[in-house]
């Protein structure tokens, strides 16, 4: 019997909910982890129809990438569309999940998606998250060296980049001596001991510590285990804002606007002044990404994809880079593939659908 949390568990895993900006709020916003779950429906935005449909499509759980309650409701009357949606989902016994900025900051969230579709190689975070890694250090008996490692690296310690299974030992020795009622795995209470162990450091990313350390007490053979455990100044590559990448090959600018248009189905790209460079280094945020125009021109990009950019924002390009605005909708929708791709890959014999639903709430006029 699948259950609530056995979907929003998973979420959290590849998207730790440590990871949401300050000014979120993503995680189960409305039911109960312990409800049966009788299918999922993936989409941008929670609407009176996206709700509807997943009460007709027998869908008891929706999971959304923009939350549906974001400041704070302090009446529910039913007098705008948010109070009418929780109204009919508690009516209804369907959980509302949001995975929004969290999703935006690891690596094969959105942005990365963004990244597939555009083809870029090479991809990196653009604004990495900072003080979101921890260092390790433990002492274990040389025997049990190598089963204490592995277990780390299989709670998810030891990725620096793109390597994992790192990990630094050196060999020392270790002074201990067990008090009245002890089980020393070496050694005698009450008497001094000497034992050459190894000094072993791993790194490991701050949302793991958990885990990690669950895995350590398990594998160690110490009654008691020796450990340190250091928050570091280094930046994350692997989890932050934007990522930047690579096109396979240079592209005329025009030809990679109009590439935009087809790969974001947007009706309209609103760009800075067009500097007749080629473009291969792109750097893309999906959603609201003015805050990263900077960060892009300093990481030598020729353009920035992203959306929301205001007027004086375009002054930001300065002419030394291309700025194009998708569109938000636009730019954020193939999210709702990634959570159907991710969850249908988890759950394959578990009812994992996609919303039918355009919620853009953005349309266009056209006059010529």
């Amino acid at each position: 019997m699948m259950k609530v949390r056995d979907i929003t568990q998973f979420l959290e895993k590849w998207a730790p909910l440590s990871l949401q900006e300050s000014y979120d709020n993503a995680g189960l916003l409305l039911g109960q982890a312990d409800w049966e779950c009788t299918g999922v429906l993936c989409c941008l935005d929670v609407t009176e129809e996206v709700l509807m449909e997943a009460k007709n499509k027998h869908c008891n759980l929706i999971v959304a990438h923009h939350p549906l309650i974001f400041g704070g409701l302090k009446r529910i009357n039913g007098s705008q569309a948010t109070e009418r949606i929780v109204i009919e989902a508690i009516k209804n016994e369907i959980a509302i999940y949001a995975i929004h900025t969290n999703l935006d900051n690891v690596l094969d969230g959105v942005n990365g998606k963004i990244a597939s579709l555009l083809g870029l190689k090479n991809c990196r975070v653009l604004l990495p998250l900072s003080q979101s890694l921890k260092k390790l250090i433990t002492y274990v008996q040389v025997d049990h060296l190598e089963k204490v490692r592995t277990a780390l690296f299989e709670a998810g310690a030891g990725h620096v980049g793109n390597y994992s299974e790192c990990s630094f030992s050196s060999v020392g020795e270790g002074t201990f001596k067990g008090g009245l009622g002890t089980q020393p795995f070496v050694g005698e209470p009450g008497l001094l001991h000497k034992e050459k162990e190894v000094k072993l450091e791993v790194v490991l990313q701050a949302t793991h510590a958990s885990a990690v350390l669950g895995a350590l007490h398990a594998a160690h053979p110490y009654e008691v285990v020796a450990y340190d455990l250091l928050a570091l100044d280094n930046a994350n590559v692997q989890i932050g804002s934007g990522l930047l990448g690579h096109l396979p090959e240079p592209v005329a600018e025009a030809a990679f606007l109009k590439s935009l248009s087809t790969i974001f189905k947007a009706p309209l790209v609103r760009h800075s002044k067009s500097l007749g460079k080629m473009i291969e280094t792109v750097a893309v945020c999906g959603g609201a990404g003015q805050f990263l125009i900077k960060n892009a021109l300093n990481a030598g990009a020729q353009a920035f994809i992203t959306a929301d950019l205001k007027y004086h924002d375009f002054f930001l390009a300065d002419d030394r880079i291309l700025l194009a605005d998708v569109g938000h909708f636009e730019s954020e929708q193939f999210t709702m593939d990634l959570l159907l791709e991710h969850l249908a890959e988890k759950f394959p014999t578990f009812a994992v659908l996609k919303t039918s639903v355009s919620t853009n709430p953005v349309n266009y006029l056209w006059h010529k």
